[in-house]
C-alpha cells in the first residue's frame, strides 16, 4: 500500500513547511539545478511529484503520485498530473528522457521495483536525479530519532547514499554520472553546494541509462 494517508490528511501542514523553511528548500532545488546543468527536457516525469515544489522550478512535465490531495496543487503549479505508484508505472517503455524522484524513495514500498520502473521509462541515454536525505548525515539521524512522533516520517525508511547508488546499479541499467550535497547544518538559510556526498543532508545523484 502507498504511504499516502499523511499526505491526504496534512497537505497544508505539508505545504506550510516549504513557506517555514524557504531556505532549506531553494538550497535543495539550487543543487538539483546545478546537479542537472540547467538543462531542460522535452519528456520528463517527477515519480512522487507531491505537491509540485520541485517538478515546477525544474521544468518537468508530468507528476506522478499516490495522492489526490498532492496532485490537485501540483495542477495548479501547471504539471500534468497523473495518479499512480512508483512501483508501476502506467507509461510505455523508453518514454521519458528524463526522471526526477525527491524525498520519495524513503516512502515508497519496494524501492528496487521503483527504481526498475524508472529504468523502464527512461529512454536510453536518458538521465534520473534522485534528491533525497541521506541517512547516515545530521540530519537523517535526527530524523531517525524524531521517526515515531513525526506524522510524515513516521512510515519512512530512510536510505545511505551508498546503499541507494548500489540498489540503483545493482537492479538497473542506470549509471551514476555525479553527486552533490548541500545543507550542512540546522540553520534555515542557503548553503552552499559541494560535491559527493558525506557531509550534507541532502544528496542529489544523477544516473544514466546504459
Amino acid at each position: 500500500m502507498a504511504k499516502i494517508e499523511p499526505f491526504e490528511r496534512f497537505t497544508k501542514e505539508y505545504e506550510n513547511w516549504f513557506e517555514r523553511n524557504n531556505n532549506l528548500y531553494l538550497s535543495e532545488v539550487l543543487l538539483l539545478k546545478e546537479l542537472l546543468e540547467d538543462r531542460r527536457f522535452n519528456l520528463s516525469l517527477e515519480v512522487g511529484v507531491g505537491s509540485g515544489r520541485f517538478a515546477q522550478p525544474l521544468g518537468v512535465n508530468y507528476g506522478l503520485d499516490p495522492s489526490m490531495a498532492m496532485l490537485k496543487i501540483a495542477l495548479q503549479r501547471g504539471i500534468k498530473v497523473v495518479r499512480g505508484i512508483a512501483e508501476s508505472l502506467p507509461f510505455k517503455n523508453n518514454l521519458f528522457e528524463f526522471v526526477l524522484t525527491v524525498t520519495t524513495i524513503c516512502f515508497v514500498d519496494d524501492i528496487v521495483q521503483t527504481f526498475r520502473e524508472i529504468d523502464r521509462v527512461l529512454k536510453s541515454k536518458g538521465l534520473l536525479a534522485v534528491g533525497f536525505v541521506d541517512r547516515s548525515s545530521f540530519l537523517g539521524q535526527i530524523y531517525e530519532r524524531k521517526k515515531p512522533k513525526s506524522r510524515f516520517y513516521k512510515v519512512a525508511r530512510f536510505f545511505s547514499t551508498k546503499e541507494v547508488i548500489e540498489i540503483v546499479e545493482t537492479n538497473t541499467s542506470l549509471r551514476l554520472k555525479s553527486a552533490k550535497q548541500t545543507i550542512f547544518g540546522i540553520e534555515n538559510k542557503i548553503y552552499p553546494i559541494k560535491e559527493g556526498w558525506g557531509e550534507g543532508a541532502f544528496v542529489g545523484l544523477l544516473f544514466e541509462k546504459l
